[in-house]
């Protein structure tokens, strides 16, 4: 069934369908009066709302039930990725959304190819989110995941994060193989302690890495340097290994 994310805290009785949706479900799917999709509102409740009035311009639908499913993770997590090239933002976005990332913002690291301004970075952005939207729906999250920029890495805010790693290529060719199960190790200790989700950044460098004045200025912010296993991965791969491997962790382990 077809999601979409409305901005409304409250949904009316009879609710007239925003723009982009009526766009989507009207003149793109050709929905129906009677049929039936889901909206989200921004206290992440679940509706099912049904088709009652659809005209040239306008149409109205009704909630037949309100659900609240817990499908986020149970830590939210940033995802910091060095600027990289191409479309591969657009990949990397798409992928991380279905996988549960809770932001996602790139920085100009100090070997990305591409390299954004404010001003370039505010035309992309749009396009960005609705990238992360389109996905959130996809594959029916509670929450579409904020995408941002920051020109450098030392514009990021670390102290608003509980909980702080950086892929290091160089830790995985060492074999370093203790700082993620141990993160894991802390933040179940904490859910089981508490009910507000932990917070998680995780850091990864461009296409050609981290620098190692990045990389020591991420220690001096306590982050740990992790290997996320054997086999060294793109760029926009490695975050996808992360959020897969807490997945399995925290909810199916």
């Amino acid at each position: 069934m077809q999601r979409y994310f409305t901005k409304l805290s409250e949904v009316p009785a009879d609710y007239q369908l925003e723009p982009q949706i009526f766009h989507h479900a009207i003149k793109v799917l050709r929905d129906k009066e009677g049929q039936m999709f889901e909206l989200v509102d921004q206290q992440q409740r679940v509706k099912l709302m049904k088709l009652t009035r659809v005209f040239a311009d306008q149409a109205f639908a009704k909630t037949l039930k309100t659900s609240q499913p817990q499908v986020e993770l149970p830590v939210k997590i940033t995802i910091l990725a060095g600027l990289i090239k191409n479309s591969k933002p657009d990949l990397l976005i798409q992928k991380a959304t279905e996988l549960g990332a809770a932001s996602i913002i790139f920085f100009n690291a100090d070997f990305s190819v591409a390299q954004w301004n404010e001003q370039k970075a505010s035309k992309k952005l749009g396009r960005l989110q609705k990238i992360a939207q389109g996905a959130a729906e996809q594959s029916h999250r509670t929450q579409v995941p904020l995408i941002n920029f920051v020109t450098e890495l030392k514009k990021f805010d670390f102290s608003k994060y509980q909980y702080r790693v950086a892929a290091y290529e160089e830790s995985a060719k060492q074999g370093e193989k203790q700082a993620l199960p141990l993160i894991i190790q802390k933040i179940r200790q904490q859910l089981t302690k508490q009910q507000t989700r932990p917070t998680l950044v995780a850091v990864f460098g461009p296409e050609g890495g981290l620098s190692l004045a990045e990389v020591a200025y991420l220690q001096q912010q306590r982050c740990y340097l992790a290997g996320l296993g054997p086999r060294i991965m793109r760029a926009e791969t490695a975050p996808w290994y992360l959020l897969a491997t807490l997945s399995f962790a925290l909810e199916l382990g």
